[in-house]
């Protein structure tokens, strides 16, 4: 039987803060979600506290996982400054006390880096043999789509691919590749990510409901995608395809510091506002020190079915133009079609449903562009 919100703050109860109240008394906790034994909650404090908190994290974590019918647990600790507070200096290590009935953590402290880098905490994911993230500056360019059908001709060519939906805010992958059923556990409690059209797919939205909100800042966010990282059973994989957020948060930072990227890839249409977006976006990569693989013009043109003109709706060309002017290669053109739209929508990608389309056959000319980049041969008799 799956436990309860009730039973989750009943354990929760029992864990005291750093100044022995109750946590569930402290006023500390965010909504609590429990979703078929999954449970997901944040602790917020103050910024100024967070180091003495991490060890109730910690507690709380152990408290939830040991209670009967939990299956995973992700409890993350977040920390914002009050309003009109600024960081006091430091004062000297021998002056430095604790607060008032809070022991000294010191001991606690996460040891820095080595050479001081974020960077330097990057570890491979066992059995993976090239992650790269598709990114876009904003919604609403059809990177989802485009990294669905991608991840397919990867899959055509030849390769074993995975594709983790690391877009917390709004996940797409249960709809576009409809997925309505949980992932399950392996003996060692490793989620198995879901097998569809013959990829490996985990994403948050197979862990909550459609229309639950994700209230989370920006230290949930990153333990949620490290434990999807981490946590879950991929396999041995040639390729995972990474669906990121729009923009340039948390998400992205995270990645490019937890694993290491082959590289990243940025879809825009060819408007001036998504390319002013998607310009932001690749030079946040080029910042972390992740090649850019090349840009995408999605939503390109328009066809229509009926007389075969063809209309440039957003304009044309320019994130040609863009990747010309930055130095980067221009991976193709996806037109803005009605397939694509339906496919996607009914949860039968394009590259699957209808493999011998002409669309079909640009997302498998990407993917071998992309394949040939990252050092991955097509194998003989793929697509």
């Amino acid at each position: 039987m799956s436990v309860t919100k009730q039973q989750v703050l009943q354990g929760l109860a029992t864990v005291m803060s750093p100044r022995n109240v109750s946590l569930v008394d402290a006023g500390v906790l965010s909504d609590v979600v429990v979703n078929d034994g999954k449970v997901m909650l944040s602790i917020n404090v103050d910024a100024a506290e967070v180091r003495q908190w991490e060890q109730v994290r910690a507690q709380a974590d152990s408290v939830v996982r040991a209670l009967p019918g939990v299956t995973s647990a992700l409890i993350a600790l977040t920390a914002e400054r009050k309003a009109g507070s600024a960081p006091a200096p430091a004062a000297p290590a021998a002056r430095r006390q604790p607060p008032p009935g809070v022991p000294n953590v010191a001991s606690h402290r996460p040891a820095a880096p080595p050479h001081g880098s974020p960077m330097a905490r990057q570890a491979e994911i066992p059995g993976v043999g090239a992650i790269i993230a598709v990114a876009s500056g904003k919604g609403g360019v059809g990177k989802s789509t485009t990294a669905l059908n991608l991840a397919l001709g990867l899959r055509d060519i030849g390769l074993k691919v995975g594709v983790l939906d690391a877009d917390i805010y709004g996940p797409s992958m249960p709809k576009l590749a409809g997925i309505r059923e949980k992932p399950e556990l392996n003996d060692s409690k490793r989620m198995i990510p879901i097998s569809r059209f013959g990829l490996s797919i985990m994403s948050i939205g197979f862990l909550v409901e459609e229309d639950t909100p994700m209230i989370w800042r920006g230290p949930m966010v990153m333990s949620a995608l490290t434990q999807m990282l981490r946590e879950v059973e991929w396999g041995e994989l040639d390729v995972m395809v990474v669906d990121m957020p729009p923009g340039t948060g948390d998400a992205q930072l995270t990645l490019a510091q937890a694993v290491p990227l082959k590289g990243a890839i940025i879809v825009s249409t060819p408007q001036d506002l998504a390319l002013i977006d998607a310009r932001r976006g690749l030079a946040m990569f080029t910042r972390v020190k992740v090649r850019v693989l090349g840009i995408i013009e999605n939503m390109s043109y328009f066809q229509c079915p009926h007389c075969g003109t063809r209309s440039d709706i957003f304009g044309h060309g320019g994130a040609r133009h863009e990747a010309d002017k930055l130095g980067v290669p221009f991976l193709g053109e996806i037109p803005l079609h009605i397939d694509i739209r339906a496919t996607s929508d009914s949860g039968t990608p394009l590259v699957h449903s209808a493999p011998d389309s002409e669309h079909a056959a640009i997302y498998r000319a990407i993917a071998r562009e992309v394949a040939q980049q990252i050092g991955q041969t097509a194998v003989s008799g793929g697509a």
